[in-house]
């Protein structure tokens, strides 16, 4: 194989390696970035982007028909290809894989074409070319969405996200496996657009990661809408029956669907990464990574495959800790007790730290306070589609809160003012004497942290 050299090679170039490698090159060093599929990875093309576009179109569809009974009376409807016309547009305009390696280039990096694999240490092969790091690689291959071994399911046509993103159609129904955020917020728009939507999830309540509120807040929303939600089950065998997928519950019961999506959470990445080469267990989930983003000696590793997190804002945190160390800075360690999340339906569903759940296992003495979001003055003004509560997690021995739930109308943004008391440790008695807007859903927070006192 030929060889060349470099500073740092860059594995996976998706929001946290595009970001580690732009920024190292910016830094004046060499770096050869490395991707075999686009450039961006899952975020512009089928993640972040492009559904928060489709959530923004089936919201907007479901504000209209809200309007009967608050302002006059008002039809609209549907039309799904304008829709997922203009979504691709735009996507592309704005994240083109080749715009991202021309911008990488323009800051003095190289790119190559294909899958990279660690052969030694410093060393990465990608296609007939080895890559010799003088100072680091950086594994950021990302994940893939995790199919499980259900009857059947290999022998017909599923969805994965990306599949429903790139529809250019909406099916009759949907059967949805999977009530985590993904599988939550393409059933709501799909239903939203005008199909025949059912969820299955094996837990027993939707969102079960998040508090247990915040998935009963959602399948009632959901069955309002008309969405069918089944929880507490799980799918035992899958088949085609004529233009129909059937998938079998483990009660027995059957629900079917035109199309079937697969959401059931996702896979980091490492296989065939020659992980073992330089020390690091390639049967293991993830990467281990220790506070500065380091795997190994030499190997650092950012994003989806360090299992802190699938999300690109997880992804552009430990980016920038990886760099910081790198380039020999200091710089504190990575801290996730403030590591904020949202699902993307109507309502938001936001929720940053610990659930109390979590909290009362790690030991915390906790202590709890809520407020519903439709008793708030911005909830009673708001009326149709005001379903939302604030939920918080304190540690009654230090005073300080270390989880919060932000369910509403803009239930991500009102997280914002949360995650900052999360992550700074702000007393909850000087959250208190804090002055609240009125009339805002934030202001919420206020009468919650009231309802934490008592």
């Amino acid at each position: 194989m030929a060889a060349t050299r470099a500073d740092v090679v860059v594995i996976g170039m998706g929001p946290g390696g595009e970001e580690v490698a732009e920024r190292l090159a910016e830094a004046g060093l060499d770096v050869v970035g490395i991707e075999s599929k686009l450039v961006g990875g899952e975020c512009p093309y089928w993640g972040c982007i492009p559904s928060k576009m489709m959530i923004r179109a089936a919201d907007m569809l479901a504000e209209a028909r809200r309007v009967p009974g608050m302002a006059g009376a008002a039809t609209v409807e549907p039309s799904w290809e304008p829709v997922a016309r203009r979504i691709r547009a735009e996507a592309t305009d704005d994240w083109d894989d080749r715009v991202a390696v021309e911008r990488f280039e323009e800051k003095g990096g190289r790119f190559r074409r294909g899958r990279g694999r660690l052969v030694g240490p410093g060393r990465v092969a990608v296609g007939d070319e080895v890559v010799e790091a003088a100072r680091a690689v950086v594994v950021a291959t990302g994940t893939e969405p995790a199919i499980p071994p259900v009857p059947g399911l290999a022998g017909v046509a599923y969805w994965t996200n990306r599949e429903a993103i790139e529809t250019k159609e909406v099916p009759a129904s949907l059967v949805v496996m999977g009530g985590g955020a993904v599988g939550m917020e393409l059933a709501q728009v799909f239903r939203r657009f005008g199909a025949e939507v059912s969820v299955v999830e094996a837990a027993d309540r939707l969102l079960p990661l998040e508090e247990p509120a915040a998935g009963e807040l959602a399948a009632r929303v959901f069955e309002k809408e008309g969405i069918v939600v089944r929880t507490g089950v799980h799918v035992v065998a899958v088949r085609a029956d004529g233009n129909r997928l059937v998938a079998e519950l483990a009660d027995a019961t059957l629900v079917s669907g035109r199309r079937l999506l697969v959401a059931t959470g996702r896979r980091a990445d490492v296989a065939g990464l020659g992980l073992a080469s330089v020390g690091i267990d390639e049967q293991a989930r993830f990467i281990a990574v220790d506070g500065h983003m380091r795997a190994a000696p030499g190997v650092w590793a950012v994003g989806d495959v360090t299992g802190k997190g699938n999300f690109t804002h997880v992804a552009m945190y430990q980016a920038g800790i990886a760099v910081t160390d790198i380039l020999g800075q200091d710089g504190p360690p990575a801290d996730y007790k403030a590591l904020p999340r949202v699902t993307f339906t109507d309502p938001e569903i936001g929720s940053v730290g610990a659930t109390e759940a979590e909290a009362r296992a790690s030991g915390v003495r906790v202590r709890t306070g809520a407020t519903p979001i439709p008793d708030s003055a911005r909830g009673w003004i708001h009326k149709a589609g005001n379903e939302g509560f604030i939920r918080l997690v304190e540690d009654a021995d230090r005073g300080v809160l270390v989880g919060a739930t932000s369910a509403g109308p803009a239930g991500g943004e009102v997280l914002g003012l949360l995650t900052l008391a999360v992550h700074a440790e702000v007393p909850t008695e000087r959250l208190r004497q804090m002055i609240y807007a009125y009339p805002t859903f934030h202001r919420a927070i206020e009468a919650a942290l009231r309802d934490l006192a008592r």
